[in-house]
């Protein structure tokens, strides 16, 4: 009797008065009556002292409970969705793909902290999936971060202990220009889920559309250099043309002054002759009677004037006028 006391005092119990009162009563016998099985308590009827036991023993039942209901409540985890956030982008779903994976793995947990002094919450890591979601079956492209052993972390209810932060992003294209994103944020300790506030989900998105945009401004700056790269490429073609261009010109320019001066090269050879030796006479007219005007050294130059059967006028190199016979005269060297 003493120890069966003993056990009841250890466990918590208060006896409803000596244990003699109850002969031959068994605490485990009881206990196992309380917890679910009936058949004892059928066979007689109810008594005084065991209504008394069974609210003895609730203590008890209550510290053995929550393990179990543990395991309940993250079933319950699994099956259930949070609220979260939804937004849609004004940009094709590769923009906010690239975005989103390049926000999930910077290590970094926007919108929430552990110490007053943290900006956000760091060490996250990507993961392929995450048992604090339920499997996502709808379309679209889904993305998880999760960061173990956040102690009480900020904008979470009622957060009082060390456990885990998981985010979950699901990106689904709408049509070619625009994309919905969704973002869920739970803290889980001890199996006890606790939903974001929404600003860890808010926090999450702007940096996302943050990085559309400077991906997009990138974008933007990367056409604007190929566009001036191409008008600069435009601009010395025209000028490498405009050269070529000259270039011809002057080369076709040189080519007919070569040709005209080929031109007059030749005339001046078929108007020039020289005088055969040993000399000739430059006569006043066309005659072999006409009086001599000068008469001129073997290979004297004279310019051919008129031309006739038998006689040139010409002009010599010091400007006078005759005739001259043309049998007289041969062409230059």
């Amino acid at each position: 009797m003493e120890q069966e006391m003993g056990v009841v005092a250890a466990l918590g119990f208060q006896s409803p008065g000596p244990m003699r009162q109850i002969a031959g009563w068994k605490p485990f016998r009881r206990l196992s009556v309380a917890v679910g099985t009936t058949r004892s308590l059928a066979r007689r009827p109810p008594r005084r002292d065991h209504f008394l036991i069974a609210i003895s023993i609730l203590p008890f039942l209550l510290w053995i409970v929550p393990p179990l209901h543990g395991r309940d409540h993250r079933r319950k985890i699994a099956a259930q969705d949070s609220l979260g956030f939804s937004t849609e982008i004004s940009s094709p779903e590769s923009e906010v793909l690239q975005a989103v994976e390049a926000i999930v793995n910077n290590g970094i947990i926007q919108g929430s902290k552990e110490y007053n002094k943290d900006k956000f919450i760091e060490n996250a890591t990507a993961a392929a999936s995450s048992q604090w979601f339920p499997e996502w079956k709808e379309p679209g492209k889904v993305y998880y971060k999760v960061r173990t052993g956040v102690l009480a972390p900020l904008n979470f209810k009622e957060s009082k202990d060390e456990g885990t932060l998981a985010v979950r992003y699901v990106v689904q294209s709408k049509d070619a220009s625009k994309t919905r994103l969704r973002i869920d944020a739970v803290f889980v300790e001890h199996f006890h889920l606790h939903p974001s506030d929404g600003s860890v989900e808010n926090a999450e998105c702007q940096e996302i559309e943050n990085q559309i945009d400077a991906v997009q401004t990138e974008k933007k700056q990367r056409e604007e250099r190929e566009k001036q790269s191409q008008m600069t490429l435009a601009r010395q073609a025209l000028e490498r043309q405009r050269l070529a261009d000259e270039a011809s010109a002057l080369a076709a320019a040189q080519t007919s002054a070569q040709t005209l001066d080929q031109h007059l090269e030749w005339l001046r050879r078929q108007a020039e002759r020289v005088v055969k030796a040993p000399g000739g006479q430059l006569k006043s007219a066309p005659f072999r009677s006409a009086t001599n005007v000068k008469s001129l050294e073997a290979g004297a130059e004279v310019v051919i004037l008129i031309v006739t059967p038998y006689w040139y006028g010409v002009e010599t190199t010091d400007g006078q006028h005759g005739w001259i016979n043309r049998g007289q005269l041969e062409p230059l060297p």
